[in-house]
């Protein structure tokens, strides 16, 4: 029964989750569907392969972020040696 609105009007995704800029995961509040944005920008079904793709991506999205952040934040006064 709870399938059978989406059968009628279709699905009612919403963003459950931001893994970057680009890929995000949807859920339908319906019928609970999960889909997730592949490589192509498509929407494809979240497999737990993707979902395990979707983690990698995450931490390596914020590690840049936060790198960048410090980068951002540091004095301009600071002398930086770099070898």
């Amino acid at each position: 029964m709870k399938n059978f609105h989406c059968k009628m009007f279709g699905h009612n995704f919403q963003i459950t989750r931001h893994v970057t800029y680009h890929v995000k995961e949807y859920a339908c509040k319906n019928c609970k569907k999960e889909l997730t944005t592949n490589s192509n920008g498509n929407l494809t079904e979240l497999t737990p392969k993707f979902k395990e793709i979707n983690d990698v991506l995450e931490r390596i999205h914020e590690r840049r972020r936060a790198r960048k952040l410090a980068k951002k934040n540091m004095p301009e006064n600071l002398l930086v040696f770099s070898h």
